[in-house]
């Protein structure tokens, strides 16, 4: 795990960030901002971030945070399934 200058972990990101960051990156995807490998690339990033760094709460709060972005077509399927089973919430 990484460590911030004072040698302590990186804080705990908050369940609703990761859902705006995940919400961002998908409208970028869809709106031509991200080609499929810069789109791959941030993804990929946004994981080993959120790896390191851990999503405050259990799995329950995280999952509420992130299923209305798939209920309102937000995120696409793929992206939902994709995220649940990176962090190991499946």
């Amino acid at each position: 795990m990484t460590s911030n200058s004072q040698g302590q972990p990186p804080k705990p990101v908050a369940a609703s960030r990761v859902a705006r960051e995940l919400a961002h990156l998908s409208d970028m995807r869809t709106n031509g901002e991200l080609d499929r490998d810069e789109y791959e690339h941030r993804f990929s990033r946004m994981i080993s971030e959120l790896r390191e760094r851990r999503i405050e709460g259990n799995r329950q709060e995280i999952i509420a945070a992130i299923k209305p972005l798939l209920e309102n077509g937000k995120i696409h399927a793929a992206e939902y399934d994709r995220f649940i089973q990176q962090m190991g919430l499946v």
